[in-house]
């Protein structure tokens, strides 16, 4: 059973082996198979099928062709490898007092992180804003985990003393398509919420991911009360863009239903061209736990297996 802890309560994100391993370890149990295992298309060979286990990875090409039940032996040993892309520009510290966006990408890329090591899976992190701030290697150690965990602490403490940070998600996508040479799953925790880059080269950027055969994963972090709904108080807001500082007083009751068209467009553009890339995208509310969000994604995607 999910913890279901809530980012709400969290003050500080320190210890985040303490609190991956809380928020896995609480539904892993729920889990009957490695909601990894399979990612890969590859296989290493056959092997006879012993009569009582899973019927999941018979070949029934094989069967029809010599009337024997052979199994697909897949390697289970780093059988995936993945690179979890996280954006760190100032807009994922939204809410100022709360920073769920980032609090939320950090929990669920350590929980991640150890979900793959505890597999012993191989994994990589990346920290971006304009640029590629910061890329590890992609390893399946408990030592690189403990680096990985550092890595993320020190983005929380520094992130909040910064302000104007941008991000140009699309080159630092590209940069990662030609930095991965094996095919891998690049998991990306953004806003996607665009500033001066048009959403087609973001989608260019993802293009050249799935090119190489690797599989894209998308976390797009809002506050759907606030970003979604734009639910504010019915008096004047002074609202000013975290990354470039721009400022702008509107009462929001006068923008908020051309606000929700306009947004309605960029989200149904992201999720029209996902679905034609299948690419998975996950919408998530900042405000929900973690652990819920992570455990309904891992057996929808075992349901779908």
């Amino acid at each position: 059973m999910s913890q279901n802890i809530q980012i709400q309560e969290i003050k500080e994100l320190q210890n985040l082996d303490l609190l991956a391993a809380q928020m896995v370890e609480g539904f892993i149990t729920g889990l009957h198979k490695s909601p990894y295992h399979g990612f890969s298309v590859e296989f290493l060979e056959h092997r006879l099928y012993n009569s009582g286990e899973s019927t999941r990875n018979i070949d029934w090409k094989v069967f029809a062709k010599t009337d024997k039940l052979f199994v697909k032996r897949f390697e289970e040993e780093t059988n995936l490898r993945c690179v979890i892309a996280l954006d760190n520009s100032s807009s994922m510290y939204y809410p100022e007092k709360e920073n769920l966006k980032i609090k939320f990408s950090i929990l669920a890329s350590a929980a991640l992180a150890y979900l793959l090591q505890r597999q012993r899976d191989a994994f990589g992190l990346s920290i971006f804003t304009d640029q590629l701030d910061w890329k590890s290697e992609v390893k399946s150690t408990s030592g690189h985990l403990q680096k990985i965990y550092l890595q993320l602490e020190q983005v929380w403490r520094e992130g909040q003393k910064q302000s104007g940070k941008r991000t140009r998600t699309s080159e630092v996508l590209h940069q990662l398509a030609d930095s991965i040479h094996k095919r891998s799953l690049v998991i990306v925790f953004s806003d996607m919420l665009f500033n001066e880059e048009e959403p087609g080269a973001f989608f260019a950027a993802l293009q050249h991911l799935k090119h190489n055969k690797h599989e894209v994963l998308l976390f797009q972090t809002l506050h759907h009360s606030s970003e979604l709904q734009f639910e504010f108080e019915d008096r004047p807001h002074l609202f000013v863009d975290a990354e470039t500082g721009e400022e702008i007083k509107v009462q929001p009751a006068a923008l908020r239903e051309s606000y929700r068209q306009n947004l309605d467009v960029h989200l149904a553009e992201i999720r029209d061209w996902c679905n034609k890339a299948k690419i998975s995208l996950v919408e998530v509310d900042v405000n929900r736990s973690v652990d819920k969000v992570l455990l309904e994604y891992l057996i929808k995607r075992n349901k779908m297996k």
